[in-house]
């Protein structure tokens, strides 16, 4: 860990030279300065853990007033660390207008060592308690963000790999993942490039550090710098208060960014500078600070067709792919597609509480390894997850997986749906197994806001509103294969109409 940096501001050069042989002997690494100017210039040109500044630097003068006014610009600056004062003209009121001014503590001269050593400890650590909650509040606040979509829980996640297609891959892991270099992911949306991500994360010497992940996609260009590189107060309107920036917080970690095609030609640069110095500036500062960062990425597109539009810096192609980790789809891997659709099968069960099935049926199986999966694993999820709530026995059977053209039409036979209806279908579940929540639950879901939660607490509007809904399903089946729609049963008095999701 490197030395803890003290400035030591003041006149006397007997008073500098005795704080410092006392930190020093203590292993802390200081600076000396004699004047304000000089203070506040050393601050603006390092980062300082800690400052002891003197309240008088005129001869003759002892109000104090000269060093209140350089706390003052001194915390106003950009990274200022916490402020000690010292004085050997000390009053209760003057010790009480520093402390005012933001001053963290207040020693009187002739000092006692054991004092000075005390008040060094308690201030850096207080200041590393600040860091770290400033950390873990930039933190939370990616996760809450993160929470929102369905991302994996563990270093491995949803990572099934017993193919041969897949052996070069976790070779690659096995290999590289201990480095610090970076790795280019690469394959089709839906192959699990996030999932290979943590897996390298997980084997190298940085898996206890933060993996922070953005998705270069999802951020417009205006806010590419404050999302990556952080913000300080008042950069811009809406800049409040000072942001840690995704690469800050990863410092020490990896960072991943996921899409790295989509990022704006413009940025390339500062992301190039970045891999090759470490160097980075919040918005809205001047300072230059440096994060240790392994950085891994991953993309769907061709980033050499890429660089040959000019569309991608070639120089930043280079340094991202120092190895290249190309993931095959799911169609080149089919042994996999029966261990993957277990493992999706048993984590939906446990989502929906729905113990009963046992599996899936023989022609269940056969049109999982038929199916041609262009949306690679992430369709085989969905389509898992879609049949677990729509199997009605203890087996889900091939209609229940909306593959092929039970996606595109109605099945004659076999008791297949169109998309259309699936979302019907699927209200109709929902409904009823809100009927069956326990009291509590169903008051939770009341005030959740959704239209079908509404009903949560009209426990005579359940069946009716199911027995509707299944009704304008049927209808459309009906309607859609040129036969003759049933009208939907009347509804119970006082019973609001049921939603149709279009």
């Amino acid at each position: 860990m490197p030395s803890r940096r003290i400035l030591l501001a003041d006149d006397q050069a007997a008073i500098r030279d005795a704080l410092r042989f006392l930190l020093k002997g203590e292993g802390y690494a200081t600076t000396p300065v004699s004047s304000p100017a000089e203070t506040l210039a050393a601050i603006q040109k390092e980062e300082f853990d800690l400052a002891f500044i003197d309240l008088n630097y005129t001869r003759d003068t002892t109000s104090g007033q000269e060093g209140l006014d350089l706390l003052g610009k001194l915390l106003s600056l950009e990274g200022a660390p916490p402020v000690v004062v010292m004085t050997a003209w000390a009053t209760v009121d003057l010790a009480v207008e520093a402390m005012r001014r933001g001053a963290r503590d207040f020693i009187q001269k002739p000092w006692e060592n054991a004092r000075v050593l005390a008040t060094v400890r308690t201030q850096l650590e207080l200041s590393a308690v600040r860091r770290r909650n400033e950390r873990l509040e930039a933190e939370n606040g990616i996760l809450r963000r993160e929470c929102e979509g369905d991302a994996p829980s563990g270093p491995g996640g949803d990572f099934v790999a017993r193919s041969a297609a897949m052996r070069p891959v976790l070779e690659t892991v096995a290999s590289v993942g201990p480095s610090a270099a970076p790795v280019l992911i690469t394959g089709e949306n839906g192959t699990g490039k996030g999932l290979a991500a943590r897996l390298l994360h997980a084997a190298s010497s940085r898996k206890d550090k933060p993996l922070v992940s953005v998705n270069m996609g999802g951020l417009s260009e205006n806010i590419f710098e404050s999302e990556l590189f952080g913000h300080v107060k008042g950069a811009f309107t809406d800049a409040k208060a000072d942001r840690v920036g995704r690469f800050e917080l990863a410092d020490g970690g990896t960072l991943f960014l996921d899409e790295i095609a989509n990022v704006p030609l413009a940025q390339q640069a500062k992301l190039l500078r970045l891999l090759e110095t470490g160097e980075f500036e919040r918005v809205g500062s001047s300072r230059t600070q440096k994060a240790d960062v392994r950085l891994l990425s991953a993309t769907n597109a061709d980033l050499r067709a890429e660089v040959a539009a000019g569309r991608f810096r070639q120089d930043l192609l280079y340094r991202l792919n120092t190895v290249e980790l190309r993931l095959p789809p799911l169609r080149d891997r089919p042994e996999d597609i029966p261990a993957l659709a277990a493992h999706f099968l048993q984590k939906h069960l446990a989502r929906y509480r729905k113990p009963r099935l046992q599996g899936l049926d023989d022609q269940a199986v056969a049109a999982l390894l038929s199916h041609d999966w262009p949306g690679n694993v992430r369709e085989l999820d969905h389509a898992m997850e879609r049949a677990v709530l729509l199997a009605a026995g203890d087996a889900i059977r091939a209609a229940d997986l909306g593959l092929g053209a039970n996606l595109a039409a109605p099945v004659a036979s076999g008791g297949g749906m169109a998309l259309e209806d699936m979302s019907l279908e699927v209200d109709k579940i929902l409904i009823l197994q809100t009927r069956e929540a326990p009291r509590g639950r169903a008051n939770h879901a009341a005030a959740a806001g959704n239209w079908r939660d509404r009903y949560a607490y009209q426990p005579r509007a359940w069946a009716p509103l199911a027995e509707e809904v299944a009704s304008v399903a049927a209808a459309k089946r009906a309607a859609s294969s040129g036969g003759i729609a049933t009208p939907a049963p009347p509804r119970a008095a006082g019973l609001p109409a049921a939603t149709v999701l279009p």
